[in-house]
């Protein structure tokens, strides 16, 4: 089958210029506004597709065909985009090089062959090609792997892997003068065998995950667990746990389709700064806190340590001796960011310290009123 654009061909556009379009294309709304702005996206991309395809042409598959895949490839990631998760020219070029290396792992070999061992077998045809016309005999093995800089031992793996790339026809007779072709006496697809290749990608790239990320991830996908129950074993929130849950799969979503997977960072993601910041302001006899930042078992200590020392410094002070805490910019409070404010209050109450909390967010205010906080909320003095 050949896909077509049904579209004129478009200029070849820079990749800040591709980008452009898509970013136009992902904020269009209405059904025909967005139908023209994919289309537009599409035929923009066209040539860019074209090149990634080109560079795997001589290994045995027709160029129409490789355009072909390519191009699917394309129509996924036009589908698939995201503009918060980056640039739309990378994300289309993970996506379609991922297609154009499935279409030589699952078309053109006849058995299972790993991933590294079916691209140095090409490797190794190609530069055997190349030194056969100038040397003008076959290369050895130990030439082979000099130009290749790989051992001797893969390189007559790769040769060994070679047999099986372009197999028979399965429409050829299984024998001859016989009606049953080849392909009679295959048996079915096994799933298991078919994903061993991605499952040992996978965990190669696990081990590149902070262990935390991990831990999340085999709690959810082999421990069978929510993410409540999750958010509970490690004493952070649900919210968090479905943050970090997002962008650890996303990683690794874009890492099996990419050549050079990026290196995992700290700060990749929304979100991911863990921790509060804490702004003392002191006017006579009133001392006001102003909280940023998630609240749970992570971050709760700074923020005891800090209401305690408010209650000390507000105890010395001449009236109204008040701790005025503000939570306007804590979006998440659970059980331990609770418990601080007990002792705060605690502490508060020994010293006849007056302690008030205000600038609550919706789900802030529900968890401390379900707490039984609800005498000291108010909003603080300015």
């Amino acid at each position: 089958m050949t896909l077509q654009s049904g579209m004129p061909a478009s200029g070849d556009l820079d990749l800040p210029a591709l980008d452009a379009v898509a970013m136009s294309y992902a904020h269009r709304s209405g059904d025909d506004a967005r139908r023209m702005a994919r289309e537009r996206l599409v035929r923009s991309a066209m040539p860019f597709a074209g090149r990634l395809a080109r560079r795997y042409r001589g290994r045995g598959e027709p160029m129409d065909d490789l355009e072909q895949v390519a191009r699917l490839g394309l129509l996924k990631a036009v589908d698939r985009f995201d503009p918060e998760r980056g640039a739309f020219t990378g994300f289309a070029a993970a996506t379609i090089i991922g297609e154009l290396r499935r279409h030589f792992r699952d078309r053109t070999w006849g058995v299972h062959v790993p991933r590294r061992m079916q691209e140095l077998s090409i490797e190794v045809n190609r530069a055997s090609t190349e030194m056969t016309a100038k040397l003008r005999r076959s290369p050895t093995v130990p030439e082979l792997a000099e130009r290749l800089r790989v051992d001797e031992e893969d390189v007559l793996a790769a040769l060994e892997t070679a047999a099986a790339y372009t197999p028979l026809s399965l429409n050829m007779p299984a024998r001859a003068e016989s009606e049953a072709e080849l392909g009679d006496l295959i048996g079915g697809a096994d799933v298991g065998l078919e994903a061993v290749d991605d499952r040992l990608t996978v965990a190669s790239l696990l081990c590149r995950l902070p262990e935390r990320e991990r831990r999340i991830l085999a709690l959810r996908f082999y421990g069978n667990k929510t993410q409540t129950e999750i958010a509970t074993e490690l004493g952070i929130s649900q919210m968090h746990v479905s943050r970090l849950l997002s962008r650890a799969l996303a990683w690794l979503r874009e890492a099996m389709l990419s050549d050079a997977p990026k290196q995992w960072q700290a700060g990749m993601g929304p979100g991911d700064h863990h921790e509060i910041t804490i702004q003392r302001r002191d006017k006579g006899g009133l001392v006001r806190l102003d909280v940023t930042g998630e609240v749970d078992r992570d971050t709760a200590d700074p923020l005891r340590s800090a209401l305690l020392e408010a209650v000390e410094v507000a105890a010395d002070r001449p009236r109204p001796r008040e701790v005025a805490v503000s939570l306007a910019g804590v979006p998440i409070i659970d059980a331990a960011g609770v418990s601080a404010l007990l002792a705060g209050l605690e502490a508060a109450r020994a010293a006849s310290v007056r302690l008030r909390i205000g600038d609550m967010q919706v789900y802030v205010r529900r968890t401390l009123r379900v707490a039984g906080l609800t005498p000291i909320m108010a909003a603080p003095h300015d």
